[in-house]
């Protein structure tokens, strides 16, 4: 069982939640908006990460910033795309919380322009009617999304996952070894990196990194979708989930000679994915 969170609901798209069971470390206390310190964020990377929530409803964005600012994160609010662009151009911005719904400029759209200018991480905010957009924002680059009524901790978690990754250390990765050669791509653990044959950069999203990675590490098996979201992104899955289709979708798009007749990341009926090219591991 769930208490709403006691704030107004923005044009029936969000009421946060939280679990009365929840502990006394990790629980809000909404009344006077009192924070339990550190849920791991401050453990998972060297700095204090710079959240940047993009979201219009006012109540919201204070709200959510006051939970995460409780638990060692910098945050700044923008109520619209240009006032993101001021603050973007003025600060160094680790992760973009990214409302769907805007005045102006709506978050797709900001979506597809962010990612078109560099890497950098963003978690959208759906409304739970929203499944398309869901599936559009993930095509166009967005690291992951959340779907409202959310409750915060689960916003925490998921924000503290894609630094998480995003913060990997560089150097060899967890089975020794630092570059993935395969079907004449390069891919380096270390700097994050894809090189495509005649060594230019491919560009990749966080997502799309880890997703490939997970894949060159475990070539010719066969991953379910369940497997591979629990590897890239460590999450069970949800009713509808669809992030992993879209992902692969992406990378077939950078990697694959005929995307609609893929060679190297084959679709296993009932199964899953098989990454099929021969992988030298260094």
């Amino acid at each position: 069982m769930t208490e709403a969170v006691p704030c107004r609901e923005s044009r029936g798209r969000f009421l946060a939640t939280v679990s009365p069971e929840a502990d006394s470390n990790t629980r809000m206390h909404f009344d006077g908006f009192k924070q339990k310190p550190d849920c791991g964020i401050r453990r998972t990377v060297s700095t204090t990460p710079h959240i940047l929530i993009v979201e219009d409803d006012r109540e919201i964005s204070t709200l959510v910033a006051r939970y995460l600012r409780g638990n060692d994160c910098r945050v700044s609010i923008a109520g619209d795309g240009r006032e993101m662009d001021r603050l973007m151009a003025d600060s160094r911005v680790d992760l973009v919380v990214l409302d769907l719904m805007l005045p102006g400029e709506d978050g797709l759209s900001i979506c597809r322009r962010l990612r078109a200018a560099s890497g950098i991480p963003i978690l959208m905010l759906t409304a739970k009617s929203e499944e398309i957009d869901r599936i559009v924002g993930l095509e166009i680059g967005a690291d992951d999304y959340l779907a409202k009524p959310f409750n915060p901790r689960e916003l925490l978690a998921r924000i503290r996952a894609i630094l998480r990754r995003g913060a990997a250390a560089p150097g060899r990765d967890d089975e020794g070894v630092r570059r993935h050669a395969f079907g004449g791509f390069v891919l380096d653990a270390g700097l994050r990196q894809l090189l495509n044959p005649e060594g230019a950069q491919v560009a990749l999203t966080g997502a799309e990194f880890d997703l490939l990675h997970a894949m060159c590490l475990r070539p010719g098996r066969v991953l379910s979708r369940d497997q591979l979201l629990d590897l890239t992104q460590g999450r069970a899955p949800g009713p509808f989930e669809r992030s992993i289709d879209v992902l692969v979708s992406r990378i077939r798009q950078k990697i694959e000679r005929d995307p609609r007749n893929p060679e190297m990341i084959k679709t296993i009926r009932s199964g899953g994915y098989l990454f099929t090219p021969e992988v030298v591991s260094t």
